[in-house]
């Protein structure tokens, strides 16, 4: 290896290193609160319609923002975005911290506040999947998108716990100083992180916003494998909500409510995506990603059959262990198709769709399919929603656009 490819190496490994510390952070501080102010409001209020109110919340805002966010991601600096959503977040927590600590704590405030982190969270989103592709070379974003996949299963894993032990010690305003804490820490590491300009922040811009985001939408319409991924993407969101919200039920119904039960399988999810995410970070996946995809979505279809059928607790156990693994086999494969494949200039408003896709379908299939466990065997429903995932792992392994999408890149040599 040259020199020059030496230094090149190190730099975008310094680069990467630098990027997921600091989103790693993030997550963790936000994690910790958003789990802290979910207890508060089931605790304080003991309401179902409160509770709704938080997710409606925590997943609206990031839906209708998401189409402005896209094509901020796109004209703007991505790198200052990313910061001044982790400054705005942590600015409305702090007012937040002001006010509970003076005794003014009202559930209301609570959930303003939740919005304004959904719509950081909406502006963060394209903004990080675009930054990715500029600092990390095509033939490794697999494996970093991977590597982030594990990184936010261990903290996914880790923020519960510890926001339970704070929960338990400390009032809810000093739980509040955490994401302030890790915020200023996400947003002074990202000030290291050395990432160009793409070239169409550097223009001046004609068009509007709308104008914008309707270009956005046409380029995903007009580009098969795009329009293709997303329509299936949007049933997949939509089928897997029985697998990703029903089984907590399922749990205290059939084997009893006690709590360690309750932990076991939220612990063997985020076992299971952890350990997927480090095996598509160690492997890379299939040459061609839409089979990696493919295999994903096979295998959470057969574990949502599966979560249908077992009567053994140890078994529905092991099936959330698969079923955490086969998340990162279908997310990061999709996630590096549309690095890949998608322009530079078009990849916010592409991940912007993404983002609204995401937001606005899960929650679809949770309204959906939530009634209907009140009013039949959950079991009937998740080995519905099993066999239609089924059919749609199907699409996408034989859908010839993505296939041909996921053959891999020729290589450039520097």
């Amino acid at each position: 290896m040259s020199e020059s490819n030496e230094i090149k190496q190190v730099n975008w490994v310094r680069d990467v290193i630098i990027f997921l510390t600091s989103q790693g952070i993030s997550l963790f501080g936000s994690s910790i609160v958003q789990y802290a102010i979910m207890w508060y409001i089931t605790i304080e209020t003991g309401s179902g319609l409160m509770l709704t109110l938080y997710m409606v919340c925590g997943f609206l805002p990031t839906f209708l923002l998401s189409p402005f966010a896209g094509v901020w991601a796109d004209r703007y600096n991505r790198k200052l975005l990313i910061m001044l959503a982790d400054g705005g977040i942590a600015i409305a927590t702090l007012v937040l911290v002001y006010f509970y600590s003076i005794g003014y704590q009202e559930i209301w405030m609570l959930l303003i506040v939740a919005a304004i982190r959904a719509l950081g969270a909406a502006i963060q989103t394209p903004a990080v999947g675009a930054v990715l592709p500029q600092i990390v070379p095509k033939e490794h974003l697999t494996r970093i998108n991977g590597l982030n996949s594990s990184i936010q299963g261990i903290l996914n894993f880790g923020s519960p716990l510890i926001a339970a032990a704070l929960f338990a010690v400390w009032p809810l305003s000093q739980i509040f100083l955490v994401d302030v804490v890790t915020a200023g820490l996400a947003i002074f590491t990202m000030l290291f992180l050395k990432v160009k300009t793409h070239d169409k922040a550097n223009q001046e811009q004609q068009a509007s916003y709308m104008d914008d985001f309707k270009l956005g939408i046409r380029y995903v319409w007009e580009h098969e494998f795009l329009r293709n991924l997303f329509i299936l993407l949007a049933l997949y969101m939509i089928m897997v909500a029985p697998a990703s919200m029903l089984p907590v039920l399922v749990v205290t119904r059939t084997y009893g409510d006690e709590v360690w039960r309750l932990s076991a399988i939220e612990i063997a999810f985020s076992a299971g995506f952890v350990l997927g995410g480090g095996i598509i970070s160690w492997w890379g996946g299939f040459p061609n990603r839409t089979k990696t995809i493919s295999i994903g979505a096979f295998l959470l279809a057969a574990c949502t059959l599966g979560l249908g059928m077992t009567t053994n607790f140890w078994a529905y156990v092991v099936l959330m262990v698969l079923t955490g693994i086969a998340v990162p086999f279908f997310n990061t494969p999709a996630m590096v198709l549309i690095q890949e494949h998608v322009e530079d200039a078009y990849l916010g408003r592409v991940f912007g769709v993404m983002s609204m896709i995401n937001t606005a379908m899960l929650p679809l299939g949770m309204s959906l399919f939530g009634p209907l466990a009140d009013i039949m065997p959950i079991s009937i429903i998740l080995l519905f929603a099993g066999f239609v995932l089924m059919i749609i792992a199907f699409g996408f392994s034989r859908n010839k656009a993505l296939i041909e999408a996921g053959k891999p890149l020729a290589k450039i040599d520097a």
